[in-house]
């Protein structure tokens, strides 16, 4: 790639996501300390530090006030107001409108005590700072993100006044201005809601955690583990891209970023095999917009799941991680399957191992692995039961032991290592060497898991420890490898160590910019859906437009999340669907029957949120692939996109399916089979799309292999056709129903009644039970119903406030209809059986049509064959 089509791409990733300015002189370094204080008060407040010298103690809402200050402050003086703007210092006005937008956001923080003393009664001078500070914000919104966001966010605040001139179908009463900015502004319903509060409280250091994994070295390290370890295989370069992009989901939380911190280095080799331009380009996109789907690190969007729909972030991963891992998996074999077309070849290596070393290699790794985990995870939990509150600081020093050896490692490989991700690559690096010249980068990554799924720690004080030891791996690193290669004096390398430190703290300051203007944006959506109730006209919207079909209702989420994420980032798309959406689709999904749980509905959003990142014609991931590629971005776009349709089919199935998301799995065995099927499913998906499997695939056979992978998908339709998943039974045999219920068996109940507008609906629900209640008529009070026998009818008759009846919507008034056991049945998975038998002969007709091919096409069949 040539250094202008480089700078452009830089700058095209300055724009997105750190400001595209950058001044020099006093200027500059104004700009580089107040991105260095704002990094530092973040691991201030998310250090137990306060509490333990009783100072500097913020609360929730004041430490949004502060974060959103250094955002829109940075917002103006970052990102120029206009194309033509100067970037090389910044005007007066922009000074100005940072310092009155700070001044606004921070105007919650300043004046806490006097504002909670007059709550809901604002005076002119809150009134005034509050329009101020929302029309700062809109303009902060348009320079960081674009116009799009700003605009929507616009009409949202445009529809809170205008209420009474709408259409009936969405008319309201409206709102006067005070209500509105005191709404909007001064209370936590608006700008400083959730979202503001879940970038304030986690997203932040998860971002400073990647800034510093990518200036210790970690994303070039992956990048070449990736190449030595698949570089040789048939279209190698494009599965080391499909690796190193989802391992650089570790670091960085951005398509964009990620785009180009591995496309710079792997869209070129692509194009060296055989890849067209707009191939190359649209497997690195299809890549790297994955890498924000993959545990532990995932976009942004995550973290507010936490707070929106009530579970921890280990519940997230949980049902994240099979959908991701079966999405690469077929991202691997899409370009395993473009290789085959296109008779491809791997780069060379200068070495050949046996086939003995080959397996020898592959078992001891996977053996390795499985018996490193084992000792860390079963190892650290008998020191903590052997030496209780001491085995904290036990296990810090085993992990310093290691780092110091693994460094030590690392030293004997450094020539191993790329510094230089734009560096040329001929051929693969050796596995081993290249696998050790790092090792030690993954020390932070297993302190970050460790503390989200063993100690339980919370996502934000998680993201500090492994925060924490990054910092100490950037001041000590070149110290340490100053020692061991004797090439640097150890005073140079420890001043390089300080400089690194403090310019991935400035790194990750700037990289928030976007996603802190983002969450306060979309938080004037949040807020105006709670102030005028538009969610409510939105759930009779979506039933007429979709006549209450889930499917049709499910397609009109997706497209609107694909529209609104050509513009919005991925964080605040989120947002303003998952707010809209995602109670619509759980309620009309239980008013007609089917029992979707919150979770799979918002990770529906999420996904086709991160879609719209490679989505013609706006993909701004595309066009950053297409400009390395030299490619038409457009063309690169559609081809990605038809790449990741892949991963579109993935949220319709686990919406009906919900074992794809790790949920309702009762043993191991079910566990493997829930696996199996979903990756087969997804490979055999691919082939379907792809038009190739072991030769070209005829019509007739794709249809086919989609029939099979529906099947694999989701067992159930077939199966319930056959033997009914649910026993029915009349209302007033609820206590029967109950006494047959084991422990941690939900009741599920179909009840109907008037709603709070005075329309009859009906809903199923399950409500689950104390597991201390044994009695049948305690079963059923755990779950807050007071019920009543009324002839043929079983009423309710007092519903428990906060109880699961409460929560799931049921009333006083409401007739309970009916009552469902599950039904005693073979497992759906056996419709498995005639599935991958019809699989199997379909792959025997592909091999055979294959050899018969084998004299008119030449090596492309041969090498298909072999691989």
């Amino acid at each position: 790639m040539t250094k202008t089509n480089h700078d452009d791409v830089q700058d095209m990733v300055a724009q997105a996501d750190t400001g595209a300015r950058n001044p020099e002189g006093i200027q500059g370094q104004i700009l580089w300390v107040v991105a260095l204080c704002w990094s530092l008060f973040q691991l201030w407040y998310a250090s137990p530090l306060p509490f333990i010298f009783d100072m500097g103690i913020f609360n929730d809402t004041e430490a949004r006030a502060i974060h959103l200050a250094f955002a829109i402050f940075l917002a103006f003086t970052a990102f120029p107001a206009l194309k033509g703007s100067p970037r090389d210092h910044i005007p007066l006005q922009d000074w100005m409108l940072a310092l009155l937008a700070s001044f606004s956001a921070a105007y919650i923080y300043l004046f806490y005590e006097a504002l909670s003393g007059r709550s809901g009664a604002p005076t002119t001078l809150d009134v005034v700072t509050s329009v101020v500070g929302m029309l700062l914000l809109l303009e902060a919104t348009r320079r960081a993100l674009g116009p799009p966001l700003m605009i929507v966010a616009a009409v949202f605040l445009l529809y809170t006044f205008g209420g009474p001139y709408m259409p009936d179908v969405i008319a309201h009463k409206g709102a006067s201005l005070n209500k509105a900015m005191s709404h909007l502004w001064l209370t936590t319903e608006g700008v400083f809601g959730v979202a503001l509060g879940v970038s304030t409280a986690f997203v932040f250091l998860f971002v400073l955690f990647g800034a510093m994994l990518e200036r210790a070295g970690a994303g070039a390290y992956f990048i070449k583990v990736a190449f030595s370890l698949l570089g040789h295989m048939r279209g190698g370069p494009a599965k080391a891209a499909v690796v190193a992009s989802g391992l650089s989901g570790l670091v960085s939380g951005s398509s964009i970023a990620n785009v180009v911190t591995t496309g710079t280095f792997t869209i070129p080799l692509m194009k060296r095999v055989g890849f067209p331009g707009y191939k190359a380009g649209a497997v690195e996109v299809a890549a790297s917009t994955n890498g924000q789907l993959t545990p532990p690190i995932m976009g942004a969007a995550a973290f507010l799941m936490v707070e929106y729909v009530g579970v921890s972030y280990v519940e997230v991963i949980k049902a994240a991680i099979l959908p991701a891992l079966i999405s690469y998996i077929a991202l691997l074999y899409i370009v395993h399957l473009e290789a085959c077309k296109a008779g491809m070849t791997g780069l060379p290596r200068h070495y050949q191992p046996t086939l003995a070393q080959k397996l020898t290699s592959f078992v001891g790794t996977i053996v390795g692995l499985m018996v490193l985990s084992a000792i860390v995870y079963y190892g650290i939990g008998w020191t903590k039961d052997v030496f209780g509150a001491a085995a904290t600081p036990i296990i810090a020093v085993v992990i310093l032991i290691a780092y110091v050896a693994l460094v030590r490692l690392a030293a004997n490989y450094q020539d191993h290592l790329l510094e230089d991700p734009d560096q040329e690559l001929t051929e693969v690096p050796d596995p081993g060497p290249t696998v050790k010249s790092g090792l030690y980068f993954l020390l932070p990554i297993v302190v970050l898991v460790w503390c989200l799924t063993v100690e339980r720690f919370s996502p934000g004080l998680s993201a500090f420890w492994a925060t924490v030891f990054m910092i100490f791996i950037l001041l000590t690193q070149r110290p340490l490898m100053a020692i061991f290669t004797k090439e640097q004096t150890l005073a140079e390398a420890g001043k390089q160590g300080w400089h690194d430190l403090l310019e991935s703290l400035v790194t990750g300051g700037r990289n928030m910019i976007g996603i802190g203007v983002a969450t306060a944006a979309a938080g004037i959506i949040v807020g105006v859906v709670t102030l005028t109730g538009v969610g409510l006209v939105m759930t009779d919207f979506v039933e007429f437009i979709s006549g209450g079909n889930i499917m049709l209702m499910l397609l009109f989420t997706a497209v609107i999340s694909l529209i609104l994420g050509m513009g919005l980032p991925t964080t605040a798309n989120y947002i303003v669907v998952s707010t809209l959406m995602a109670p619509v689709i759980v309620t009309l999904g239980a008013e007609n029957g089917l029992i979707i749980p919150l979770l799979a509905v918002h990770l529906f959003v999420f996904y086709f949120g991160i879609l719209a990142d490679d989505t013609p014609p706006v993909g701004l991931a595309a066009f950053a692939a297409a400009a390395i590629a030299k490619s038409d971005p457009i063309r690169t776009g559609i081809q990605g996109f038809t790449y990741d349709i892949r991963t579109a089919i993935l949220p319709f199935m686990f919406i009906f399916n919900t074992q794809l998301l790790l949920m309702d799995i009762d043993t191991w065995w079910h566990l493997f089979l829930t696996v199996a099927s979903a990756v087969i499913a997804m490979l055999t998906f691919s082939s379907a799309t792809q038009g190739w499997w072991f030769t070209k695939v005829k019509w007739w056979e794709s249809i086919l292999l989609l029939l099979i992978t529906f099947s694999l998908f989701r067992p159930g339709f077939w199966w319930d056709m056959v033997y009914p998943p649910k026993h029915d039974m009349p209302g007033t045999l609820i206590v029967d129903a109950a006494d047959k219920l084991a422990i941690g068996e939900p009741l599920e109940v179909q009840a109907t009644g008037m709603d709070l507008l005075g329309e009859q609906v009906t809903k199923h629900v399950l409500l689950p039970f104390d597991a201390q209640a044994v009695d049948p008529n305690e079963k059923i009070a755990s779950t807050g119903l007071m019920l009543k026998q009324e002839g043929e009818k079983m009423m309710v008759e007092l519903v428990e406030f906060g109880s699961p009846a409460e929560q799931a919507g049921i009333d006083f008034g409401w007739e309970i209809v009916t009552v469902s056991l599950p039904a005693v049945r073979p497992m759906k998975e056996w419709v498995f059986v005639p599935t991958l038998a019809l699989l199997a002969l379909l792959g025997w007709n592909q091999r055979r049509k294959a050899k018969l091919d084998v004299p008119v096409k030449g090596e492309t069949h041969k090498n298909a064959e072999q691989d």
